[in-house]
Order: structure tokens, then sequence, then C-alpha cells
């Protein structure tokens, strides 16, 4: 039998998170919301709070026999976010780039790179999804033995604050997705860039930048899986293996999602609570006034949303291959995320769409939910794939 309670020593873990998040995130909030690009003052308290929870978790899953590492992260991430989506992005040791690093690096590469926040620089100007075209080159100086970089990244989530980059970029565009190999990029080394930080709608205590490489050397041993470009039919170390870090990043982005719905969810439910309503699972529908369905619903869309996200976490704890369901837990979560948050905003009129209130915060740090690591668009079109047994050149 399929058992979704939570195991005692994991529900400790996510009652530790939900303080800290309720107690610490919640009243930087609105402060980091209004000053963006500000350094998160409190980022080393933040660290040092989320070491002691890592340390915990680690002790909960040795209790469940070292089974369930992802459920308990999904877990704890869910708390996070709830707390607050663009503080846990701006202040943990923990970026995209380092899910890159965890993917496909060696041990030496972890051993040298895993303490270290990475950010992910993917998307160019000239391509966003379609990273079959990214521009960016890398080729191999045989005097020096270092790799050069040249090209523009934009949107680069932590850009600015990270101390390692990893960048997508191709030994030979005319070969294509085959080509494409990731680098680890250090912060200051001459070549890379900063050129400038986004003004965003939400997620505001997280910077978003664009870098520039001009005949940026690293080290041979920066790059992530193997130089050799195969064909695409048999490659395993090029692209398929830099598009496994999705495997990785896009649960804890689906979590995120969940994480903001749910801090406006109940925030929601609480002030109409206050206000009289109550909110029953054991009436049928036609008994329920519109807004008891509405509330209803969202909690629906949430749950399910939460189940496909830690169905894909699980398989990752496996060693599974969970490419479709990560895109199930993605797709599922920006969207019900996207909607709830606008519906919590609607019910809750005025003081809802004031800044009074931080539920207009919240439905603009879940729109990004829906965007990065793959749009939704992208996420269905990954799926059709997925179930139909198509491939990129079937279905487009």
């Amino acid at each position: 039998m399929i058992d979704f309670e939570i195991p005692g020593p994991a529900k400790e873990v996510q009652d530790m998170v939900h303080k800290m998040a309720e107690g610490l995130f919640r009243r930087l909030s609105r402060y980091y919301d209004d000053h963006e690009h500000e350094v998160i003052k409190e980022t080393e308290e933040i660290k040092k709070l989320m070491d002691e929870i890592g340390l915990q978790t680690m002790a909960a899953v040795q209790e469940q026999g070292g089974k369930g590492s992802g459920i308990i992260n999904m877990l704890t991430h869910e708390e996070y976010n709830w707390g607050d989506a663009g503080i846990i992005l701006g202040a943990s040791g923990f970026g995209l780039g380092n899910a890159a690093i965890f993917a496909v690096g060696t041990q030496a590469q972890m051993a040298r790179f895993g303490t270290r926040y990475a950010s992910m620089a993917i998307t160019e100007p000239c391509c966003g999804s379609d990273t079959a075209s990214i521009q960016t080159t890398a080729r191999l100086d045989p005097e020096t033995n270092e790799w050069i970089l040249n090209g523009e990244k934009i949107f680069v989530t932590g850009g600015d604050r990270c101390e390692l980059v990893v960048a997508w970029a191709s030994l030979d565009r005319k070969l294509g997705r085959a080509a494409i190999k990731s680098f680890v990029i250090e912060k200051g080394t001459p070549g890379m860039t900063v050129t400038k930080l986004e003004h965003k709608l939400g997620i505001k205590a997280s910077d978003t930048a664009s870098i520039v490489f001009e005949d940026c050397r690293i080290p041979y041993d920066n790059i992530l899986g193997s130089p050799e470009i195969q064909a695409k039919k048999t490659t395993k170390t090029g692209f398929k293996g830099a598009m496994k870090t999705f495997d990785v990043t896009r649960p804890y982005v689906a979590i995120q999602a969940i994480g903001v719905a749910r801090a406006a969810l109940d925030f929601t439910k609480q002030k109409l609570e206050e206000e009289g309503y109550s909110f029953p699972y054991d009436l049928s529908q036609h008994e329920l006034s519109l807004v008891q369905k509405a509330v209803l619903d969202m909690e629906a869309n949430l749950e399910v949303a939460r189940l496909l996200t830690w169905k894909a976490a699980s398989m990752l704890d496996t060693g599974a291959r969970n490419s479709l369901e990560a895109s199930f837990g993605k797709a599922k979560a920006g969207r019900a995320a996207t909607l709830v948050t606008q519906k919590c905003v609607e019910l809750l009129g005025p003081l809802g769409y004031s800044r009074e209130w931080l539920v207009e915060k919240w439905m603009r740090d879940s729109k990004i939910t829906d965007i990065f690591e793959g749009t939704g668009q992208i996420q269905m079109l990954v799926i059709a794939r997925g179930i139909l047994g198509y491939n990129r050149d079937q279905l487009r």
C-alpha cells in the first residue's frame, strides 16, 4: 500500500523550517521586495540556520534507512518558499548551477565546486527555450590547454552574487545540440563581466544578471562531462548530459511554486474565516458557496501539483530517469501557482491588491515559476513527446 503520511523525523524538520520561514523570512519579505539588488544582510544567519536544518535532514534520512532525501528536500523547500521565494534564492548556499555540477560533474569537480554558490547561464539574447540555437562558443587553446569562452548570457539567476557560473556553450555551432557542453567559470575570472542587473516583477531579493564572456579563459578540467562530441543518437555526455540538470532543478522550481501559492492560500483562508466563512470537505458541490468552491478547488490543484512533484523527487532519489515526471510537476505547479495567487488577490478585493498585505507580492513572485527552467508551454511539449514517444523532429 502507498503511504502518503510524512514520517515523524521528516515532520520535525518540516516544522523547524516552517518556524524559520515564519519568524525570519516573512519579517524580511517586504523590505527586500522594496530594496531590489540590495545585498541581503542576513545571508550568513540564513546560511547558518540552513546548515543546521541540513544536518537535521541527514539525520532524518538516516533514521529512515537512508531513503527519502528527495521528499524531505521537497518538504523543506516548500516551507522556505512559503516564507519568501526571493530570499531563499538570494541567500541560500545552493544555486541552479550547483544542480548542474551535481547532475554531470565528476567526484573531483563536486569536491572543488560543491560548497560554493553556482548560478546557471543558459539563456541568450537570441535564444531562450530553443537551446540548440546557443551562440556562446568554447574552444580549446592547445598551447595552454585552456577553454576560451565568448558570448553573452541573459536572465542569469544569482549571476551577481554567485561564486561560480555554469555556462552552456558550443564547441562547434555547426553540429547543433551534440556540441553543447557546460563549463564552470569562477567569479572574477578575466574576460567575464556582469553587464546588467534586471528590474523584475517578483522574487526581487534574488538578482538576475546579464553576463558577457570575452576571450574568457578557464582551466581544461572546468568542463562538466566529456569534451568529446558524439553523434546525436549516442551522445550521453554532451547536450543530454547537460539536460539532466533539469531533472534535478524542475522539481525544486515546482515546489517553489507550491510554497508561494500555499502562502497566499493559507493567508486568504485565514482572512475569510475571520469574516465567518468555513470550508467543509463533507458537502456536495451544490451545497457550497462560490467562495467555498474556489478555495477547495485551489487546495485540490496544489495537492495534485505536490504529489506530481514528490514523485519526480522520489525517482531522483532512486537514480531513475525522471525527465517526464519532472516536467509533469513543473507544468502543473507553475500554472496552478499563477492561477491560485491571482484568485487569492481577487477574493480579498482591494486589500488583496494593496501593499498592506503580502498577497500581491506572492502573485508577482509566483509568475516566474511558470517561466524559468522551461516555460509551461515547453513542459507541455516535453510531456507530449514523452507520452507519445515522439522525438524533437517529429513534434515541435
